[in-house]
C-alpha cells in the first residue's frame, strides 16, 4: 500500500474510529431492548417505544460507517459506480435516522432518573437544540439529493458533508461530555445542553471549514 493510499484511508479510519462508542452503545442498547433486562426510571422511555429506537440505531450505524468512505477521495473516484450505490443506500438511511430522532425527541417521554446520567437533565433548551439538529440533517440530505440530480457536484458534496457531520453528533458527544464525568459537581441542565450543543458546533464549523477548503482547491485549480 503506498504512501499516498494509506493517507485516503485515514478520514475513513479516524470517522470509524469516532463512531465506535456510540455505536457500541447503540448495539448494547438493541440487546437489552431484546434482552428483558430490568426496566428503571431512566430506561423506561425506550421499552415504552422501542422501535423507534431500534430504527434509529441501526440507520444511524450504517449511515455512520458507510458514509465515511465517502470520505476517501482516491477510493471514491476510481469507484464511481459504489459511490453511487453507497449514496442510494446512505441518504434512506440517514433520513430514517433523522427523522427517527425527530420522533424521539417529539414524543419520548424525559427521564426521571436523577442520578449521574446526562439523559437525566435534559431540558426545553436541548429539545429546542435537537429539533434543530435533526430537521437541518434532513433538509441537508434532500439538498444533497437535489444537487446531485442537477449534476451540481460541488453543492452535492457540500450538502452531504454538512448532513454527514451532523449525524456524526453523537461522536463528538462522548468527548465533549468528558467533563461531565470528571467534574460532578457541574452536572445540571445548562451543562448537559452546552455539551450536547458543543458536540454538534464543533462537527459543524469542521465540516464548513472542509467545504471552504474544497472550494478554494477547486477555484486554484481553475
Amino acid at each position: 500500500m503506498t504512501s499516498d493510499t494509506k493517507a485516503d484511508w485515514l478520514i475513513p479510519a479516524g470517522l470509524i474510529a469516532l463512531s465506535v462508542i456510540p455505536i457500541t452503545a447503540g448495539i448494547v442498547r438493541v440487546i437489552q431492548l431484546g434482552g428483558g433486562i430490568e426496566i428503571t426510571p431512566d430506561n423506561a422511555r425506550f421499552f415504552a417505544a422501542p422501535v423507534p429506537v431500534v430504527v434509529h440505531i441501526v440507520s444511524s450505524v450504517v449511515f455512520c460507517v458507510l458514509g465515511a468512505f465517502q470520505f476517501a477521495p482516491g477510493f471514491r473516484r476510481s469507484n464511481p459506480d459504489w459511490h453511487r450505490a453507497a449514496g442510494r443506500i446512505l441518504v434512506p438511511c440517514g433520513l430514517v435516522a433523522a427523522l427517527s430522532a425527530l420522533w424521539m425527541t417529539q414524543f419520548h417521554p424525559p427521564a426521571t432518573f436523577a442520578g449521574p446520567l446526562p439523559a437525566s437533565f435534559d431540558g426545553t433548551s436541548l429539545y429546542i437544540i435537537r429539533l434543530f439538529a435533526g430537521s437541518a440533517m434532513a433538509l441537508f440530505l434532500c439538498l444533497g439529493v437535489a444537487a446531485i440530480l442537477r449534476r451540481d457536484i460541488s453543492h452535492h458534496q457540500a450538502w452531504m458533508i454538512r448532513s454527514y457531520t451532523l449525524g456524526l453528533g453523537a461522536g463528538t458527544q462522548v468527548f465533549t461530555h468528558l467533563p461531565w464525568f470528571l467534574f460532578p459537581s457541574i452536572r445540571g441542565e445548562l451543562a448537559r445542553t452546552l455539551f450536547m450543543g458543543a458536540g454538534w458546533a464543533i462537527n459543524v464549523a469542521v465540516a464548513e471549514w472542509l467545504i471552504a477548503r474544497r472550494s478554494r482547491s477547486t477555484e486554484q485549480g481553475r
